[in-house]
């Protein structure tokens, strides 16, 4: 929990991302500079202190953690975080499992991030992966989707596991007392969809959750559903082609009316604003790692300084709603609710 100065404590992983440790330490320095979070920067002590000079930043304003290994993209998840136990990424998961931080960022290898979290940091009891979820805010405000990629192949529990998630997701970043959960499937009827799907129907329904059946890819933007649960291979497919839309769609029209070339930028800029939610996203809630037993987020290979600005306050954000007992309660009301069902 946070110091008894009131800030929440965030480990950022200085040595993750593509522009690692300029960009990240030049975000992480702005954070910090605003006061609402005490920034714990992980990393290479050499690198980072040279950064720091580089950019003109007091050394005072933010402590180094030194880990002299770095994970890359590329290698093997669970490996890797066997064989490089002082890289940045397992230390900084060691620094929330030992209660050093409150949460800890990583623009890192996404694989190494969630296996050092889970291994170091530990499940929530009731969720067996983590899952990582987002919305589209865009067009669609009021939308979560679980899971955006952290789990490729799933089983049916596993999908109801991550729609308890997402219902916790939509109450604490959302607002929404009683979120209706959809389950997304190639038709609406029962009986529609893969056998995972299919069989984790009946598991939704049973669950106490405001499940509304299965949805279509149709029905996600006009808001039929709260939370949309699907396994991370769908829902990175549709995270990345709805990320594609806007910058497609604003390049034919420029195409198709050349003369008005601003109008339609200004338009695809500032009224229709589709994010590169993966990394620019608007919501608090994403990126972060449902079912982790501490607060860790993912921010993009390729984020820059602002947006490891975002990714630290969004981490500060989940960690001053609680998500982490908000999961907890929610899967202990439905343990509960399923032994009183089984009872009677």
């Amino acid at each position: 929990m946070a110091q008894s100065s009131g800030r929440v404590r965030v480990a950022v992983d200085a040595m993750g991302g593509d522009y690692a440790p300029a960009e990240i330490v030049k975000g992480a320095a702005v954070a910090a500079r605003a006061g609402e979070v005490e920034v714990v920067l992980v990393g290479q002590e050499d690198a980072v202190a040279e950064e720091l000079r580089v950019q003109g930043v007091s050394a005072e304003l933010m402590r180094c953690v030194h880990a002299p290994e770095v994970i890359k993209e590329g290698e093997a998840p669970a490996v890797a975080i066997r064989q490089k136990r002082n890289s940045s990424i397992v230390v900084g998961a060691k620094l929330v499992r030992d209660g050093e931080v409150d949460a800890f960022v990583s623009a890192g290898s996404s694989g190494a991030v969630a296996a050092a979290a889970a291994t170091y940091i530990g499940m929530v009891e009731g969720m067996e992966r983590p899952t990582v979820g987002g919305g589209f805010s865009s067009f669609a405000p009021n939308i979560v989707v679980m899971d955006l990629g952290a789990n490729v192949d799933c089983r049916p529990h596993q999908l109801l596991s991550f729609a308890i998630a997402g219902t916790v997701y939509a109450r604490t970043i959302y607002g929404i007392e009683n979120p209706t959960v959809g389950l997304l499937s190639t038709g609406s009827e029962q009986g529609k969809g893969n056998d995972a799907v299919k069989e984790a129907f009946p598991l939704l329904e049973r669950s106490g959750l405001n499940f509304v059946g299965n949805i279509e890819g149709n029905d996600i933007l006009m808001g039929k559903a709260n939370v949309i649960v699907c396994d991370g291979f769908v829902g990175n497919i549709l995270l990345k082609f709805y990320e594609s839309i806007g910058d497609r769609a604003k390049i034919w029209l420029m195409g198709k009316h050349p003369r008005v070339k601003g109008l339609v930028g200004y338009v695809f800029d500032r009224v229709l604003p589709i994010k590169k939610l993966s990394y620019e996203g608007e919501e608090e809630g994403t990126g972060i790692l449902w079912g982790i037993n501490g607060v860790v987020r993912i921010a993009h290979g390729a984020c820059r300084a602002d947006h490891i600005v975002h990714g630290i306050n969004a981490a500060r954000k989940a960690v001053e709603v609680d998500i982490v007992s908000s999961l907890k309660r929610e899967i202990a009301l439905f343990n509960n609710s399923s032994k009183e069902g089984a009872v009677t």
